[in-house]
């Protein structure tokens, strides 16, 4: 519908989790404005499309991770990604955004007039490899926070010297065949802690080879009370109840974990060894951070212990000398044999998609630009983003960004006004680094994240309660909001 349409009100970038959750609160709350959804692939869904390694699931429980308004209706609470996908697909579907989206439609740059209040986006078409431009009063961008065009692998000592097959799960091979295989998976976050037990299956042996320990929490795939709400309740009331409920246990998880980190590292590690029994080795679930300094790994119903004691599993604390022929030689001097290693060594964090930004032709440094409330940056006119929080489910943060984005759509359109640019108090307000996290992927992308205020609206609360009072509740007229 939108193919020959060169000028919208928004344009949103990306037709992921975010992007559909924008596309549904622009149209619900919007209803007079015209928007696209612009996406460089071919399909929606984004991380769920493009990750295809056996077993992929989310981290997260989908009362959570899936929208407010389009009620989870699966049994499993911990979903596979082609359960996530179908979902995603049916809620597009359920709400009519199918027309809005543009497949192939990658956003190269975009660029600001302050003369005519307006966006200049500058597309690249996936499959033509055409230019053309299109115009837009607001641009909301969903596209997520790493490189679809590459996962991080650290330069390992002599890879080249492995004869056997090595895949990073970001560019996962579906016709690989690990049948009877010997496979090392080398890291030890959410992605290593997936693939571990649907591997072992029918690998030969899988060993999972970690430089340092990451806290794994037993969870149970259903949801019991969620469950029983969906057999005696409306299907949205069910929903909303689930969805509080694990919210607030989120927050008291987290709060308690930062509060008393000791009591929970040993409850965590507790689980893990009443699991394992004589399997268990402290040195393999014992970090050397505290609990949510990184993300916890969800380990639904127990599967990677189970894999661990049938004796198809291993996990090994160690690191890498040299890759040989055959395998990993390990400074321990322990040699893993393997006929395919995994690197599961992480993500590269890519802001807006890779897309070149500027104001009046003047590229943006966006480390610069300190973030309003986690949803718009200083000096950027009629620009947000949506992100997820790190402590909690990505959605719960991307829907609230979603609907203060059309609140401030809505105010200027009240108060017939065009722009709205957000100004950052340099002078009497300090800066911090935009999220208190020391997972790698983020950590090595510390020069090229935007900044926050040591205090609101400038601060990330990384707390749902807080947000839904800053983003939902409150009001779009601030002192730090410029409007003209």
């Amino acid at each position: 519908m939108n193919e020959n349409k060169t000028d919208f009100d928004v344009v949103v970038v990306g037709a992921g989790l975010s992007g559909i959750g924008a596309g549904y609160h622009i149209q619900n709350s919007c209803p007079n404005k015209s928007f696209t959804i612009l996406e460089g692939r071919d399909a929606i869904g984004g991380t769920w499309d493009l990750f295809k390694y056996p077993g992929i699931r989310s981290d997260s429980d989908m009362y959570t991770f899936g929208f407010p308004f389009h009620p989870w209706k699966n049994p499993k609470a911990i979903a596979d990604g082609a359960s996530i996908m179908a979902y995603l697909n049916d809620t597009v579907d359920t709400y009519n955004l199918r027309k809005h989206i543009q497949f192939g439609k990658r956003v190269a740059a975009s660029n600001w007039s302050s003369t005519e209040k307006k966006w200049t986006l500058t597309i690249n078409d996936s499959h033509s490899g055409e230019s053309r431009t299109i115009t837009c009063n607001f641009l909301f961008m969903c596209s997520g926070y790493y490189d679809y065009r590459a996962g991080y692998e650290p330069n390992f000592p002599n890879a080249e010297a492995f004869e056997g097959i090595k895949i990073h799960p970001q560019h996962w091979d579906t016709n690989l065949d690990y049948t009877n295989k010997k496979i090392v998976i080398i890291g030890s976050g959410a992605t290593a802690v997936t693939l571990l037990p649907i591997l072992a299956e029918t690998a030969k042996e899988v060993t999972l080879l970690q430089r340092s320990p990451t806290y794994m929490a037993v969870l149970p795939s259903e949801d019991v009370i969620a469950n029983t709400f969906k057999k005696i309740l409306p299907n949205q009331l069910a929903h909303t109840l689930a969805r509080w409920k694990n919210i607030l246990l989120g927050i008291g998880i987290y709060n308690f974990s930062r509060k008393w980190p000791q009591i929970m590292s040993n409850f965590l590690r507790k689980q893990v060894k009443k699991r394992l029994n004589e399997d268990y080795k402290d040195e393999d679930f014992t970090p050397k951070y505290n609990p949510w300094d990184q993300r916890i790994c969800a380990v639904p119903d127990g599967d990677l212990f189970r894999s661990i004691r049938s004796g198809k599993a291993k996990i090994v604390t160690n690191t890498i000398k040299s890759f040989v022929k055959d395998g990993i030689e390990l400074n321990s001097g322990e040699k893993l044999e393997a006929d395919i290693i995994i690197t599961a060594t992480g993500l590269k964090v890519q802001l807006f998609g890779g897309m070149k930004l500027s104001v009046d032709e003047k590229p943006l440094e966006l480390s610069q630009s300190p973030a309003f409330k986690g949803v718009m940056l200083s000096d950027i006119p009629n620009f947000a983003f949506a992100v997820g929080y790190t402590n909690a489910s990505w959605t719960l943060k991307s829907d609230l960004n979603c609907i203060y984005v059309t609140k401030v759509l809505n105010h200027m359109t009240a108060k017939n006004l065009s722009v709205c640019t957000p100004k950052f108090d340099h002078q009497n307000m300090e800066q911090e680094e935009l999220l208190d996290f020391d997972a790698g992927y983020i950590l090595r992308a510390k020069h090229l994240l935007p900044k926050q205020g040591a205090k609101a609206p400038w601060k990330v609360h990384q707390n749902y309660i807080k947000d839904l009072f800053a983003l939902k509740y409150s009001s779009v007229k601030d002192k730090y909001l410029q409007y003209s």
